[in-house]
């Protein structure tokens, strides 16, 4: 797909439709379960794009090294290893060892950053995941920019996020705000607080819907992000 309709993609309820190709994949696996393969492909599209926007310009650049790790720290960038890039797992999606690929790829990002060490999933080999629909999922995860500058402008990760958090809710059974807390909700929590200045504390962060908010509140009234810092705990350790 080109970069064109890729954008367009992004802006014709693709969430829906991602979720709808995702959905096939389940069969019989509870969604308590399912969430964590599919949430787990979307976010290393994400690291995997914001590493490979910086390793094009890092490659331009004759004074950087684009395979330097530290260039990557620099820039508060995971340094994503060759195996693990969304171009090399795209290239094998066919393949029927994709999901012994992806498992692979977890790995490795894991051992090359330290904080994300335990958290990835690691079932894509399983017997039960349909190779083929793995594979399938992984296309149409490919043609959405989730990484990138443009993407990060526009929240596209938040809004497959809280998409798919959302069903998965219903999924699963949740009743409203056990699971996550409606977007709408937080946003009116924070306009009341106004967090132009100091500390965003959130006691029950989950996925840090309390944080982009905030950061949305400030720049949507012009104020300075570097204005607020932010600390979050959260009993639930898969989140």
């Amino acid at each position: 797909m080109s970069d064109s309709k890729s954008k367009n993609f992004a802006n014709l309820g693709f969430e829906e439709k991602l979720w709808a190709a995702a959905d096939k994949l389940r069969n019989n696996m509870d969604a308590s379960e399912y969430k964590h393969i599919v949430l787990g492909l979307v976010f290393l599209k994400y690291i995997s794009d914001s590493f490979e926007e910086l390793h094009e310009k890092l490659k331009s650049d004759p004074l950087s090294d684009p395979e330097d790790k530290d260039e990557y720290l620099a820039e508060n960038v995971f340094w994503v290893p060759e195996q693990a890039r969304w171009s090399f797992l795209s290239q094998n999606a066919k393949s029927p060892e994709i999901g012994k690929l992806v498992d692979e790829a977890m790995v490795a990002i894991e051992k090359d950053n330290p904080s994300l060490k335990g958290v990835l999933p690691k079932e894509y080999a399983r017997q039960t995941l349909d190779k083929q629909r793995l594979g399938e999922l992984i296309d149409l995860i490919g043609t959405i920019g989730l990484g990138d500058r443009e993407s990060k402008s526009k929240d596209v990760l938040g809004r497959v996020y809280e998409y798919f958090i959302g069903r998965f809710a219903s999924a699963e059974g949740k009743g409203g705000g056990e699971f996550f807390t409606p977007a709408s909700v937080v946003r009116l929590l924070v306009q009341m607080i106004e967090p132009f200045k100091g500390r965003v504390y959130d006691p029950c962060c989950g996925s840090g819907g309390m944080f982009v908010q905030s950061e949305s509140f400030i720049e949507t009234h012009g104020g300075r992000i570097d204005d607020i810092s932010i600390y979050g705990q959260e009993s639930n350790p898969t989140t």
